[in-house]
């Protein structure tokens, strides 16, 4: 008797230590358990260590307050000019008020995704394909601040909204790629005739300063050509005036000699003749004789003739 005693005790220990031990809970970082007591609301417990009464108080909800993303289905949408397409939304969103989100709407989730597809219809509808195609950033901050507001009562603040793709029909998708082909052949074409034109400018530029340079190279022989001649002139009038003075020293020379050998001065004058001669070369056209010698040539004319005659 006494040993069915000690097992009742011990059983009774146990289920005591089982029901305090589920009576202490430990809530996690970024986490918040939703207490009820007797079915209402008791109270948000936060981080840390927690003690529930027994059979009275339940745990209702726990709720994760760290970030979150939901990832939507294509939902179709018609634009301005009537074009429908398929675009699929992507939601951030983070839960402030645990208390209202329990109690706020039966499935917040399922909320923001219908909340999200009719938004989306509203903001679409007044742009049109171009627009909607152009316009993500315009429709996300529109987005945002709609679905921001619309749920604050649920206790869930909305981040970012994003979206993740626009598919278009597909015959509006071929005329598109048809567009950007021909947009991309025309910058080619742009891009090749500019090209071409820098070219040309650079051919002709270089054929201009190349002409410049001739010119100017031309211009420098042409000085350097006239530096020569003019030189070589100077060196020959030089050498020329040299020789008929070396010519005169030498003709002076002989008549002073002929002087001192006591010639008379019909010889002297004929010296001087023939010197003036010499002078000439046979390349002047007149020679002017002074009138001292002239006699002599006479005398040296009637001379030569009576030889002749002879």
């Amino acid at each position: 008797m006494e040993y069915v005693q000690l097992v009742v005790w011990a059983v009774l220990a146990v289920v005591l230590l089982t029901i305090l031990a589920s009576c202490i809970k430990i809530v996690p970082q970024a986490h918040a358990y939703v207490v009820e007591r007797l079915g209402g609301y008791q109270a948000t417990w936060g981080v840390g260590l927690h003690f529930k009464v027994p059979i009275i108080d339940r745990i209702a909800r726990r709720v994760i307050l760290k970030e979150q993303v939901v990832d939507f289905a294509p939902q179709p949408v018609i634009t301005k000019d009537n074009v429908t397409m398929r675009i699929d939304t992507v939601v951030f969103y983070q839960i402030t008020d645990p208390k209202l989100y329990c109690y706020g709407v039966e499935n917040p989730i399922m909320a923001i995704e219908n909340l999200t597809a009719t938004t989306l219809r509203n903001i679409i509808g007044d742009l049109e394909l171009d627009e909607t195609l152009t316009s993500r950033e315009t429709i996300n901050t529109k987005m945002r601040s709609t679905l921001d507001v619309a749920t604050d009562p649920w206790g869930i603040k909305v981040n970012r909204v994003e979206l993740k793709n626009i598919i278009p029909p597909t015959a509006i998708q071929d005329a598109m790629e048809k567009q950007m082909k021909a947009e991309r052949e025309r910058r080619e074409a742009v891009t090749r005739a500019e090209g071409e034109k820098k070219s040309t400018i650079l051919v002709a530029e270089g054929k201009k300063a190349s002409a410049i340079l001739d010119a100017e190279a031309e211009k420098q022989a042409a000085i350097l050509r006239a530096e020569a001649k003019r030189e070589a002139t100077v060196k020959e009038a030089e050498g020329q005036a040299e020789a008929i003075l070396k010519i005169q020293q030498a003709n002076a020379d002989g008549l002073r000699f002929l002087k001192e050998a006591g010639a008379d001065e019909a010889v002297l004058k004929l010296k001087s003749l023939e010197a003036f001669a010499r002078a000439a070369d046979g390349k002047a056209t007149k020679i002017i004789i002074p009138s001292e010698i002239q006699g002599v040539a006479g005398l040296a004319k009637s001379v030569t003739e009576v030889i002749k005659e002879n």
